[in-house]
């Protein structure tokens, strides 16, 4: 259920955006603004704090499709010049709201009967019910409790997995939520239900839960794929190999090196990757050619004579032709 304030408050002007602004130029645009106006950017400025929270209000409204829908529905029939007056001597906004709504029914001089649905009702009161507001002693149901919004940093392995936290709310209000597998950085939860309560007996608001993964030092996500760097010798990426390679389950699997693989070849793992809406993506494998540290004696004479063997054989060749061909 839309928010009563939504007749008042113009989130597309908040963002800076057209009506018909579209989802990625609306993300955009919300990404700049929050950068700009975030209280770690600002600090000790009330001013751009509660500036941040009217953005992200704005902007978790027409981010999501059905609540865009239904505040622009709001506004059309509620909102901007339908309640100011016509013209001069002309009709004024709300019997034009009526007039649209109703198809001029029960309209009586440019005055409005209580038998505005074809007599069997009051108009008015269902007008008002429709804004969920009141009016001539009509009372609006229970209203949905606000919606909250909070952060929270994850290791690597807790967001790849999810697991049930515990988030300290206003009023020192603890609040035990469960993340889902696999959420991203950066990424936005809605958690229904977890927000302020109903001032009325209506159901509680949401928690908006934005999401800060920390790095790890073997695995990173490129998307729903996790890629792990895997060092092997010059004789395993020249014969080629098999090598176990960790995985995020705590596991190992093995994977075939092919014989003269280079530095930064890929080899793909299918469904070792991070959970995603059907299955897991790949786990990557980013070869890395280990480069001893030092050489005992027999090491270096075979090296020394690998090096005679290889005909002053130049490895950037190519390069140059192409960079100057």
């Amino acid at each position: 259920m839309a928010s009563q304030d939504w007749l008042e408050k113009d989130f597309y002007k908040i963002l800076g955006v057209e009506k018909d602004v579209t989802s990625a130029d609306l993300k955009k645009q919300y990404h700049r603004l929050a950068r700009k106006y975030h209280p770690d950017s600002n600090p000790d400025n009330p001013e751009a704090e509660a500036k941040f929270k009217e953005v992200s209000e704005a902007y978790d409204v027409l981010s999501d499709p059905k609540d865009r829908q239904e505040y622009d529905q709001i506004r059309a029939m509620g909102g901007g010049p339908r309640f100011t007056g016509g013209p001069a001597g002309g009709p004024t906004g709300f019997e034009d709201v009526f007039g649209d709504l109703f198809g001029q029914a029960g309209r009586r001089g440019g005055t409005y009967a209580p038998g505005g649905f074809g007599g069997q009702g009051g108009g008015y009161e269902d007008l008002f019910n429709m804004f969920g507001g009141t009016g001539s002693g009509y009372q609006r149901g229970p209203t949905k409790g606000a919606d909250q919004r909070a952060q929270t940093t994850l290791s690597f392995m807790t967001a790849l997995n999810g697991d049930t936290i515990d988030l300290q709310g206003q009023g020192g209000r603890t609040v035990t939520v469960r993340v889902p597998a696999g959420v991203k950085d950066g990424q936005k939860i809605r958690l229904r239900g977890k927000g302020a309560p109903s001032p009325n007996g209506g159901q509680p608001g949401d928690l908006i839960l934005e999401v800060t993964v920390r790095e790890h030092p073997v695995f990173r996500r490129e998307g729903d794929n996790i890629v792990v760097t895997v060092p092997v010798t010059f004789a395993e990426a020249v014969y080629g190999a098999t090598i176990e390679v960790p995985t995020t389950d705590g596991a190992t699997v093995k994977v075939k090196v092919p014989a003269y693989s280079q530095a930064g070849k890929k080899l793909r793992v299918r469904g070792r990757g991070a959970p995603k809406k059907s299955g897991h993506g790949d786990l990557i494998v980013q070869l890395e050619v280990a480069v001893p540290s030092n050489l005992n004696k027999e090491q270096r004479e075979a090296l020394d004579a690998f090096v005679q063997a290889s005909n002053d054989e130049n490895p950037r060749d190519d390069l140059m032709r192409q960079a100057h061909g």
